[in-house]
């Protein structure tokens, strides 16, 4: 069982119809995915509407989905071994993305049949969602229909990628709130070759990542449906990993030394 002092839905012999949301900050990517199984197996085993939500930054890594190749990528293997960034193969639906910090990823864990929903309405409300987030900053925002993702009228602010077992979901969204643009556009995110752009620029201000935050939160609970939300700042069995990665400009010149966080 999915089972914390900090969770309070872990017995599966309760019926719950909530939204349980975890903010984790600044996770590597692999911790995330382990949580993401884990809460999916505990989902599958269930039989009420009880739903997951995972909101966290990653340091860079760059994530290829079924849509996706390595011509997606446009930084030689060698030079993203350099700069410590990781590239990982999904089975989730999109292109090539760059996740990297001041981008939020929101993953989202959710029993499709119990809902009511089919796959293609699931996509539209992830996007509506984001959508209604860029209506509350005030950004002028669309989908189109060949292309997942939400984009404006500087390029795609969020990418969408959905994998489901035992029609359950997995993985979601990013949405690209003040990341660096340069390496975000170390892939190509959609077949139309509109770059990645965010909220920040298309706003032309700052625009602090909790407000972004608490409006996505609130937006994907009520397109999927979910009247009840439980608001955690720890997740069950989330075991950070550490390593080194580059996190500065990518244009810096020849020779200087890259900053180098832990990750």
């Amino acid at each position: 069982m999915f089972d914390s002092e900090t969770s309070c839905w872990s017995s599966s012999e309760r019926a719950s119809n909530s939204l349980e949301v975890f903010l984790l900050g600044t996770v590597d990517f692999e911790s995330s995915l382990r949580l993401q199984e884990q809460f999916q197996d505990e989902v599958i085993q269930r039989d009420d509407r009880l739903g997951g939500l995972f909101i966290c930054e990653h340091p860079p890594v760059v994530t290829i989905g079924r849509e996706g190749g390595r011509t997606d990528v446009r930084r030689e293997p060698a030079e993203l071994q350099k700069l410590g960034i990781d590239v990982r193969w999904l089975n989730r639906g999109g292109r090539a993305w760059m996740q990297c910090p001041g981008q939020l990823s929101a993953y989202v864990i959710v029993p499709l049949q119990r809902l009511g929903l089919g796959l293609d309405e699931y996509r539209q409300r992830l996007e509506q969602a984001v959508l209604d987030v860029c209506q509350e900053l005030r950004v002028s925002a669309h989908r189109l229909a060949d292309e997942p993702g939400v984009f404006c009228s500087l390029g795609q602010l969020a990418t969408v990628g959905v994998a489901v077992r035992s029609w359950v979901t997995s993985h979601g969204l990013t949405i690209n709130v003040r990341p660096d643009l340069s390496l975000l556009r170390s892939t190509r995110t959609n077949s139309r070759g509109l770059r990645p752009t965010s909220l920040e620029a298309a706003r032309q201000r700052l625009t602090p990542i909790p407000k972004v935050r608490e409006s996505l939160i609130r937006n994907l609970a009520e397109r999927l449906g979910y009247e009840h939300t439980h608001l955690y700042t720890q997740a069950p069995g989330l075991q950070r990993t550490k390593r080194r990665v580059f996190i500065g400009p990518l244009d810096q010149p020849p020779g200087a030394s890259p900053r180098l966080l832990p990750r």
